[in-house]
C-alpha cells in the first residue's frame, strides 16, 4: 500500500491510498476501483475497508484506491464534491505511473460514499466507466434527512446541542478518528446524531435551506440520470434504519427508465454497515458480483 497526497489546500493535506495488485511480470496497465467511505459526510476516513475486499477486487484484477475528503459542516457538500473530482483528476493524471488504465477505472463507495459515488456518475469528467453504490442515497430532499428521524430519536438518547458541536469545529479535516462513533456518543458521531434527531442534517452538509429546489437539482443523483449515464450496481438491505431502502429503489427505477444497463442487489437480512460483517457469506458473495459486474462493464 503506498500513500499519496492528492490535493493541498490552504495548507491541508487531503490522502488517498493506492493497493497494487501484485504483479510478477513487467507492470502491465490495469483497472482499478476507487473507493469513497461513508459517514454522513461528517466523519469517516479511508481505512474504513476490510482486507477481504481489497482481495477481491485484487482477484479480480483491479488496482484498489481509497481517497479522503473534506468533512461537514466546516467544509460543505459543493466543495467536498471538488474533492471527489480533484481525485479523479489526479488519478488519470498519475495512471501511468501507477500502472492504471485511465478509461477503466470505477468509483464505489458506501452510505454517503454511495451517494459521492451516484454523484459522480454525472458530475466527473469523463464519467466513471462504472458505478457502484452501496446503502447510498439517490434524493437528498427527502423525509428522511429533512426531518427528525424516528428511528434515532427512538433507539438513542437525545443528543445535547452543546455536547454535538464541541466536536466539531473550524478547521478543515479531511478524515475523523477511528473511534468516532454515533453508538457509542462519541467524537463527532455524536454530532451526526443530534443532526438527524433534529432534522438538521441537510441544511449542516450543505449550507442551503430546503426551499432551494433550484440548487439542490443540481446534487440529487435522481435528477440527473440520462441515458449516458455509467453502469451502475446498487446494493442496499431492506432493513437498513439510516438510509432508507426506498432511495436504492427509487434509482433502479431511473435507471431503468432511461435505458442505463444496472444491477439491483437487495437484501432482507443486511443492515446499514453489512459489508462489516464479519463472516457473513451473503457480504462476500455480494463483493463477488460486484467484481463480476465490473468485470463485464469496466
Amino acid at each position: 500500500m503506498q500513500t499519496y497526497v492528492f490535493k493541498k489546500i490552504g495548507g491541508h493535506e487531503i490522502e488517498a491510498d493506492l493497493y497494487p495488485v501484485e504483479q510478477t511480470e513487467d507492470a502491465q496497465k490495469l483497472p482499478a476501483v476507487v473507493f469513497i467511505h461513508g459517514g454522513g459526510l461528517i466523519m469517516g476516513h479511508r481505512k474504513a475497508i476490510l482486507p477481504s475486499h481489497i482481495q477481491a477486487f485484487h482477484e479480480g484484477g483491479f488496482h484498489f484506491v481509497s481517497i479522503n475528503y473534506r468533512m461537514a459542516p466546516e467544509t460543505k457538500l459543493p466543495d467536498i464534491l471538488d474533492d471527489i473530482k480533484d481525485a479523479w483528476t489526479w488519478l488519470r493524471n498519475q495512471a501511468d505511473s501507477l500502472s492504471i488504465d485511465r478509461d477503466r477505472i470505477a468509483v464505489l463507495g458506501h452510505s454517503a460514499g454511495g451517494y459521492l459515488t451516484l454523484l459522480s456518475g454525472f458530475k466527473l469528467d469523463p464519467r466513471p466507466a462504472a458505478v457502484v453504490s452501496i446503502a447510498g442515497y439517490c434524493k437528498l430532499t427527502s423525509e428522511a434527512f429533512t426531518t427528525p428521524s424516528p428511528y434515532y430519536l427512538r433507539e438513542y438518547q437525545a443528543v445535547d446541542e452543546h455536547d454535538a458541536r464541541q466536536t466539531i469545529g473550524e478547521q478543515t479535516i479531511s478524515e475523523s478518528g477511528p473511534n468516532d462513533s454515533m453508538q457509542r456518543h462519541l467524537g463527532r458521531g455524536l454530532f451526526y446524531l443530534f443532526c438527524r434527531q433534529t432534522g438538521i442534517w441537510l441544511r449542516e452538509v450543505t449550507g442551503h435551506e430546503l426551499s432551494d429546489t433550484e440548487w439542490f437539482a443540481d446534487y440529487e443523483p435522481i435528477q440527473n440520470i440520462s441515458a449516458v449515464y455509467p453502469p451502475t450496481m446498487l446494493l442496499h438491505g431492506e432493513p437498513d434504519t439510516d438510509i432508507p431502502f426506498e432511495q436504492s429503489v427509487l434509482m433502479q427505477q431511473e435507471l431503468a427508465r432511461h435505458g442505463v444497463d444496472h444491477k439491483f442487489l437487495q437484501n432482507p437480512n443486511w443492515g446499514h454497515t453489512f459489508l462489516y460483517v464479519p463472516d457473513d457469506d451473503s457480504v462476500g458473495e455480494a463483493f463477488a458480483e460486484i467484481v463480476l459486474f465490473l468485470q463485464e462493464h469496466v
